[in-house]
């Protein structure tokens, strides 16, 4: 009897907690829905730049869903190369294919070297096109970014440094605020003179000096102690990091308002950070429906993310990370306006 009456009061404590419901019935299947088409998207099509004689397998690539780009002059096709518009050059020297990858995406690597190896074999099998342009069937391959020996935590290193920065912070913040408001100490501090733009900057100033030590340190650990590829410059590493943890901690100290407890603020992992995740550039986006590559684009994380493999792996400068920065900057500045305006749930002042 005293079992069951202790069952009962669980299930009433259960269904009356609605985001805990939510959290145990809909979150799943969301983020199950999420993985399907993250998963379940298209083959990624490449990117394929032809300069002179190798226009002549123009035909034989695009048989094989490649998408080419044709371009006068190799100049020109290695510029579209450096700045990310294609996944690799192909030119003709000597009667053989010279092959220039990007080098930065496994994925876009793998699916050049896929469609080459096709049209390769419809030549030998043909040996029209071989006889056309005398087009031997080995191309030579070289890598703008990376190696062929690269590392598969080379690759995703950068992306993943990010995602624990962002997904700590995140976490920390948001606990370490929300116990603040429980023990009474945000509002104690409501009621003095204190304005509540003064009270987020305070916080944010207060926890920012944490998250800059613990960006240094994942980020030093990452590439001195693991190895991890680093082309760039450290500073400009230093300031991404620290950019995604400022934005993580005003994310995180803004829903922290709107939970009761810890275990509601942990409920909005699945809900907040699952899906930057997925679409951080993990995964080729270009794979997904548009309107998930749009909700992509404006998740903080998939810039701090491009700028990492912007800086570790391509070695480029601030003039690849500066509308980065900027849109962190942003999302940091829009989340601390929001946070004002949360306070008034709490006190009007």
């Amino acid at each position: 009897m005293r079992i069951g009456a202790l069952t009962l009061r669980i299930l009433r404590q259960f269904i009356h907690d609605k985001r805990t419901m939510a959290l145990m019935f809909v979150a799943p299947l969301l983020v199950l829905s999420l993985m399907s088409l993250v998963f379940g998207g298209e083959t990624y099509k490449p990117n394929i730049g032809l300069t002179g004689q190798a226009a002549v397998l123009s035909k034989a690539l695009t048989k094989h869903d490649a998408q080419i780009v044709k371009y006068s002059a190799e100049e020109e096709g290695t510029l579209a190369l450096k700045n990310g518009e294609i996944d690799a050059l192909i030119s003709i020297s000597g009667g053989t294919p010279k092959v220039i990858l990007e080098g930065s995406n496994p994925t876009a690597n793998r699916a050049v070297m896929q469609a080459l190896e096709q049209a390769a074999r419809d030549q030998q099998i043909s040996g029209q096109a071989q006889a056309q342009a005398r087009v031997s069937i080995q191309p030579q391959v070289s890598y703008l970014y990376g190696s062929a020996d690269m590392k598969t935590i080379d690759r995703f290193g950068p992306i993943m440094i990010g995602v624990f920065v962002f997904f700590f912070v995140f976490l920390i913040a948001g606990v370490s605020f929300l116990r603040e408001r429980t023990t009474g100490t945000l509002e104690r501090l409501l009621a003095t003179p204190l304005k509540r733009w003064e009270i987020v900057i305070g916080y944010v100033c207060g926890f920012g000096i944490f998250t800059v030590f613990q960006a240094l340190l994942i980020s030093w650990f990452s590439i001195q102690v693991l190895g991890i590829m680093m082309a760039g410059s450290f500073g400009y590493v230093m300031l991404i990091t620290l950019l995604l943890s400022m934005t993580a901690l005003t994310l995180g100290t803004l829903l922290s308002a709107y939970a009761g407890n810890e275990l509601q603020m942990i409920q909005f992992i699945p809900l907040v950070i699952v899906p930057q995740i997925f679409l951080c550039g993990l995964f080729p986006l270009d794979t997904l429906p548009l309107w998930l590559q749009r909700v992509g684009y404006a998740t903080p994380l998939y810039y701090g993310a491009e700028a990492m493999t912007n800086i570790m792996i391509r070695g480029k400068g601030w003039n690849a990370v500066a509308t980065d920065v900027y849109l962190l900057i942003t999302f940091s500045l829009v989340f601390m306006v929001l946070n004002v305006l949360a306070l008034r749930k709490h006190r009007k002042m």
